[in-house]
């Protein structure tokens, strides 16, 4: 999913600044809980989304829900407001999650399988490619697609590796219709 130029700069900012304060895990750990809370919730992305609701009513809002944040968060999410970004507040804080993850060395790995795989099954998966093996530390998202049929779809940034049955299948079905 592309990235606005809105998240990337409020991100980059935000990181900044994290940085020369020294608080840069707390906000991450915040950022998450963010990210979870507004993607859990559909009327609660509309609610920010939203151009009729006030910006007094969407603050009141927000600082319930976020009550429990650092001082640096809730001004955050009051500047968000002020500026009428709030329907980019999820974007916002995904695209600092990325950042630090980044800067930490962390690499966003998402498989994708027709079953649930074991831990021993997705670390020797991991082991097998060469797309991440220069990386130590991975934060891998597991996805349960059974149209795949078997095998998986290993995505890296913006590499894939696609050795599911659903797509030899298709190549196959291809050929044959080509002969």
């Amino acid at each position: 999913m592309l990235t606005s130029k809105v998240a990337k700069r409020y991100a980059e900012g935000l990181l900044s600044f994290t940085k020369d304060a020294g608080n840069t895990d707390a906000v991450f750990t915040e950022m998450g809980d963010m990210v979870k809370t507004i993607a859990a919730s559909r009327d609660l992305q509309n609610f920010f989304a939203s151009p009729i609701i006030d910006a007094k009513k969407k603050q009141a809002i927000a600082d319930e829900i976020f009550k429990s944040f650092s001082p640096v968060t809730k001004n955050l999410v009051s500047l968000i407001i002020k500026q009428g970004r709030e329907s980019q507040m999820q974007n916002i804080a995904q695209e600092f999650i990325n950042k630090v993850n980044e800067m930490n060395g962390v690499q966003r790995v998402t498989l994708t399988s027709a079953a649930p795989l074991s831990d021993d099954n997705i670390s020797n998966i991991l082991k097998s490619t060469t797309l991440i093996n220069q990386h130590n530390k991975f934060d891998v998202k597991t996805v349960i697609d059974p149209s795949l049929v078997g095998g998986y779809i290993l995505r890296v940034g913006d590499q894939q590796i696609d050795a599911s049955v659903k797509s030899k299948l298709g190549k196959l079905k291809k050929e044959f219709q080509l002969n």
